[in-house]
């Protein structure tokens, strides 16, 4: 029920977006940490996302996909859609919440939506770091996982 709900939050941030106020583009690479209780692994990924600002408020709304692999034997590529609202808290600086449905990354293994929040940091006017932070909600009696990445990106 509650990946449910999670998800319906996510589709409706993604849905109040307005195209009228584009900011900007972006497409970048993370690296990062999967873990739960029992075990822990290395992952890679690729992101695309588009954010909005939402006037002069420096606040935004974005959505984004994703494709992640655990880089561990048995998983296949997890494929992700969902979206983030944040603030601009510094010139250069975004602070973000963000929602994501993803699909799951092995045979037997069970779709998860993640929750969590992150930080974005630009180096230049076009390239960007970010450190984010996600939650997975799996659901059907499967332990939740944590996830800690870092990536690099370039923004359109």
């Amino acid at each position: 029920m509650r990946i449910a709900l999670v998800s319906l939050a996510a589709v409706a941030a993604v849905a109040a977006a307005t195209p009228a106020f584009a900011d900007e583009a972006r497409i970048g690479a993370t690296t990062g940490v999967i873990w739960d209780a029992h075990n822990s692994d290395a992952t890679a990924g690729v992101e695309a996302g588009y954010d909005y600002d939402l006037g002069n408020t420096g606040a935004f709304i974005g959505v984004e996909g994703s494709a992640t692999k655990v880089l561990a034997s048995n998983n296949r590529v997890s494929w992700g859609a969902g979206g983030r609202i944040g603030f601009k808290v510094l010139p250069q600086s975004k602070l973000y919440a963000m929602s994501e449905w993803q699909s799951k990354n092995c045979k037997y293994c069970n779709s998860a939506v993640a929750v969590g929040a992150g930080w974005q940091q630009n180096f230049t006017n076009r390239y960007y770091g970010k450190v984010e932070y996600q939650h997975l909600l799996i659901g059907d009696n499967t332990p939740d996982a944590d996830v800690g990445l870092v990536g690099v990106g370039v923004k359109f």
